[in-house]
């Protein structure tokens, strides 16, 4: 003969109340491993942006373009373009002579050069490692 009705009804209730403990625990894992791969994301498009540079368009039109790093603040303010890596820097030397340097972000540094005289560094007084 089989389990009466209330201890199997029971039996139900404490497999229910398990499960939902399990699918919580769940939950919160998957919640837990989403937050961390977005900040495994976070941290490899910050490495990213550490290892390049950008090259702004003029803000005006007698203005020169100007290479920020790639995690300079101005970049995110006034929109600059694409980041580039060092084969990139060079060839925005070579394609626009008055490219001036970011005085703010110093990409100067993350070059390898030293800082330029007290005004703009062009891109004509340059000579890259």
């Amino acid at each position: 003969m089989g389990m009466p009705i209330a201890v199997r009804l029971e039996k139900k209730r404490v497999l229910l109340e398990w499960l939902r403990y399990q699918a919580a625990v769940t939950e919160r894992e998957i919640r837990d491993l989403d937050a961390q791969d977005a900040e495994e994301k976070r941290r490899r498009e910050v490495a990213r942006c550490e290892l390049a540079w950008v090259v702004s368009v003029p803000r005006t039109l007698d203005g020169h373009p100007v290479l920020h790093r790639g995690n300079g603040g101005l970049r995110a303010r006034y929109g600059a373009g694409e980041l580039v890596d060092l084969d990139g820097v060079m060839g925005a030397f070579e394609e626009y002579p008055d490219l001036e340097m970011c005085d703010v972000c110093a990409p100067w540094g993350s070059l390898g050069l030293d800082k330029p005289a007290d005004r703009p560094a062009r891109a004509t007084e340059v000579e890259l490692p």
